[in-house]
C-alpha cells in the first residue's frame, strides 16, 4: 500500500532546494572497537566490519543516487574510526583547516586527512590548536557554529574565524553522550537548523533560540540513537532510519528525509554526518 508523503506536508511549508555537494568518505575495511573514547564505544561488544562495510555502502549510494560528488580517501590498517570522515577536517573556500585529535588513537588521522587534501589541491592549514573537525564546526549561511567541552579546544574557534574571516559562534556541550557538536545539531539548509537541547548549557541555549526561533527540536528518543548526526542538500536530509519523530517533522517543514541503518557505525559513536566530510571549493 503506497502513502501520500505530499499528504504530511504542511501546507505552509516552503519549497525547499536539493544543492550539489561535494564530499569526501572513508570506507570503514578496519572498522572495530577495541578502546572507549566516547561514551558509545564498548570492546566488549562485538563488532562486525563486513556489516559496518556494507551499511556504509548503502550510505555511499544514497549519496551518489542523490547526485554528489562522492570523494574517497584510503582507508589505513589500525585507524579503525577514520571512517568517521567529519573529524578530518573543516573545509571553506577551497582552504583546509586540518585536525590535531584530543584522544592519542585518533591523532594519525589528522595527518592522513590533511595529506589527502593538498594531494587534491586545497590549500591546507596545520592546526596549532586542537580541534575535530567537521565534528564541531558547521557551517549554517556565513556563520560557523562551534562547539566545545568535550573533544575540540575552544580556542581553536579564534583560528578557525582567522583563517577563514566569518563569524564564530561558540557552543558548549555539556552532555557527554553527545562529545561533538555534529550529533547535536543538523544543518538542514543556510538558514535552518535542528538541535537537542539537553545537550548545551544555558548561555548556548539562549544563543541558539534567539538565532533559530524556528529550529526543529529534537526528541531526546531521535537524538540518542544520533538521529541529529544527518547530512542535507537543502532538500534531501539523509538521517538514521529509526529516527522516526524527526523524519516526521522534516516532513512537515517540506523537506525529504531519507533513512539509513547505520548502526554498527553507532558502536563506535558515529552516524551519518560523521562519515561525511563536506568539500568546499
Amino acid at each position: 500500500m503506497s502513502t501520500n508523503l505530499d499528504a504530511l506536508v504542511s501546507p505552509e511549508a516552503p519549497v525547499r532546494t536539493a544543492l550539489k555537494r561535494t564530499i569526501l568518505m572513508c570506507k570503514p575495511s578496519y572498522f572495530t572497537v577495541v578502546y572507549r573514547i566516547n561514551p558509545w564505544m564498548d570492546p566488549a561488544v562485538p563488532t562486525d566490519t563486513a556489516l559496518a562495510v556494507a551499511q556504509w555502502q548503502t550510505l555511499y549510494d544514497t549519496y551518489v543516487g542523490l547526485g554528489f560528488d562522492v570523494h574517497l580517501i584510503d582507508p589505513i590498517d589500525g585507524l579503525p574510526d577514520m571512517v568517521y570522515a567529519a573529524n578530518g577536517g573543516f573545509v571553506i573556500d577551497n582552504i583546509a583547516y586540518g585536525a590535531a585529535f584530543t584522544y592519542p588513537q585518533r591523532q594519525p588521522e589528522g595527518p592522513a586527512y590533511m595529506d589527502w587534501f593538498r594531494e587534491n589541491g586545497f590549500d591546507v592549514r596545520v592546526p596549532q590548536e586542537i580541534n575535530e573537525g567537521e565534528g564541531d564546526f558547521l557551517l549554517v549561511g556565513d556563520v560557523i557554529l562551534a562547539g566545545t567541552g568535550f573533544r575540540s579546544a575552544s580556542n581553536s574557534h579564534e583560528e578557525v574565524s582567522a583563517i577563514y574571516g566569518r563569524p564564530v559562534i561558540t557552543l558548549n556541550l555539556v552532555n557527554p553522550n553527545f562529545y561533538h557538536l555534529d550529533t547535536a545539531i543538523a544543518v538542514l539548509d543556510d538558514t535552518n537548523i535542528a538541535y537537542l537541547p539537553s545537550a548545551f548549557d544555558e548561555p548556548s541555549l539562549a544563543i541558539l533560540r534567539e538565532r533559530y526561533p524556528d529550529a526543529v527540536i529534537a526528541t531526546e528518543e531521535d537524538a540518542a540513537i544520533l538521529g541529529l548526526n544527518s547530512y542535507s542538500d537543502g532538500y534531501n536530509v539523509v538521517i538514521a532510519a529509526r529516527a522516526k519523530d524527526f523524519e516526521r517533522q522534516l516532513r512537515e517543514r517540506g523537506y525529504n528525509p531519507i533513512g539509513v541503518d547505520l548502526s554498527e557505525l553507532l558502536l563506535g559513536g558515529g552516524g551519518v554526518k560523521c562519515c561525511t566530510l563536506e568539500l568546499r571549493r
